[in-house]
């Protein structure tokens, strides 16, 4: 069967994670399905728990608060690059969405939910998704239902009746609110590209960031430029600041990507170009676009003290 399916399961507490979990999990290695499980950190050690040691030795255990900070490199450095290495059906759980994720990286994270039913359309996959009904908001979990065709609990499964993708992508592809911080400003065209980037990573330094970062965050400004002038009409203005202990890059410029997987394919190796918009993903600890006919806005975050996050997500914040 080579219809892909993309279930959520909501539990309340480790015995109805659990339960949800380890059968899927076994099932598919009974099967002789692969089987990949990205999930945070305590999550992961839960199910690797109740597995033996042959079992553990052929599931691919990943942790989802390292791999999955970025929601936008989820599906292709988690999921696609696990299926991708397989032939027949897969299985795979991905729980993106806990509690302590930041208003900014929920909104991330529900497009992605959203964009995995466009991902592996026509494919035998399976990607379950986990949603903790204790420590997330309710809205959170009726958001799941829009993103999922079928949701399941402890007490069994049933199709969503408002499960509707497309909506979720579009709800959050809005303009970003202002910052609070007043920004570093330098507008761009064809003979300014190496100056943005020595702009921006002398920003980054001064706010603090570490070398390494440093240079990533330039790499990463340095593509959303380029493509600023590749498809924004040759111009575009950066802006950079402090938000949150993350320091802010965002690129604007005249363009409108049309795609909304843009970024999130893995590159083939015979593909000559379409890698800067993954590398971004990769490389950044949050990537935030808003695009529309008169132009785009990327919104990059390097995060000052790795793992320090602000107060959750909620509505309207």
């Amino acid at each position: 069967m080579s219809v892909f399916t993309h279930p959520a399961l909501f539990y309340r507490g480790r015995d109805e994670f659990l339960s949800g979990t380890v059968p899927f999990v076994l099932d598919g290695l009974a099967a002789g399905e692969p089987v990949g499980v990205a999930l945070p950190g305590e999550h992961l050690s839960w199910l690797s728990g109740e597995l033996d040691e042959d079992a553990r030795q052929q599931v691919h255990l990943v942790d989802m608060t390292e791999a999955g900070r970025n929601p936008g490199h989820i599906i292709p450095g988690v999921l696609r690059e696990f299926a991708d290495r397989h032939e027949g059906r897969v299985r795979l759980i991905g729980e993106p969405i806990w509690p302590g994720r930041t208003t900014v990286e929920y909104e991330a994270c529900a497009q992605h939910e959203a964009l995995i039913n466009f991902a592996f359309t026509g494919r035998p996959v399976t990607v379950l998704c986990p949603y903790d009904t204790e420590g997330l908001e309710p809205w959170v979990l009726d958001e799941a239902a829009c993103t999922h065709p079928e949701l399941s609990d402890h007490y069994g499964s049933w199709s969503s009746r408002s499960f509707a993708p497309e909506q979720v992508v579009d709800r959050y592809n809005q303009p970003f609110p202002t910052p609070a911080e007043i920004p570093w400003v330098l507008s761009f065209d064809r003979t300014g590209l190496a100056g943005v980037r020595r702009f921006a990573g002398d920003r980054a330094a001064a706010y603090g960031l570490g070398e390494e970062r440093v240079l990533d965050l330039t790499m990463v400004v340095g593509e959303l430029c380029a493509n600023s002038l590749r498809y924004g009409q040759g111009s575009g203005v950066l802006r950079t600041w402090r938000e949150d202990g993350a320091v802010v890059c965002e690129v604007r410029d005249a363009g409108h990507i049309t795609d909304p997987l843009a970024g999130r394919r893995p590159a083939s190796p015979t593909q000559l170009g379409g890698r800067g918009l993954l590398m971004v993903n990769y490389l950044a600890d949050l990537v935030r676009v808003h695009t529309a006919p008169e132009g785009t806005q990327t919104r990059v975050y390097f995060d000052l003290k790795p793992g320090a996050r602000p107060a959750r997500a909620s509505r309207g914040s």
